[in-house]
């Protein structure tokens, strides 16, 4: 319980001493930086994302295309 307390007031002391630092013009300049830094890595990571969501689709439709194949080779036609 007392790690808990104390994990409580780090964040508020810590909340509180960026809240005090953001009003000054070295503090705004900072968290301005800092959230243009979280914004692109947030943009990196998302397109990191699709572009390897966009390999998979692209393997697993190729798998399908060969599965297909296999499975139109294995099965005779039937003839009328």
């Amino acid at each position: 319980m007392k790690s808990a307390f104390w994990l409580v007031v780090g964040i508020s002391v810590g909340f509180i001493a960026a809240h005090q630092v953001a009003k000054t013009p070295q503090g705004k300049q900072f968290f301005e930086g800092l959230d243009l830094k979280t914004k692109e890595f947030g943009d990196a990571i998302v397109d990191g994302y699709k572009q390897r969501e966009a390999e998979l689709k692209s393997v697993i439709s190729d798998a399908e295309d060969v599965i297909t194949d296999l499975t139109k080779r294995i099965k005779p036609q039937p003839t009328e």
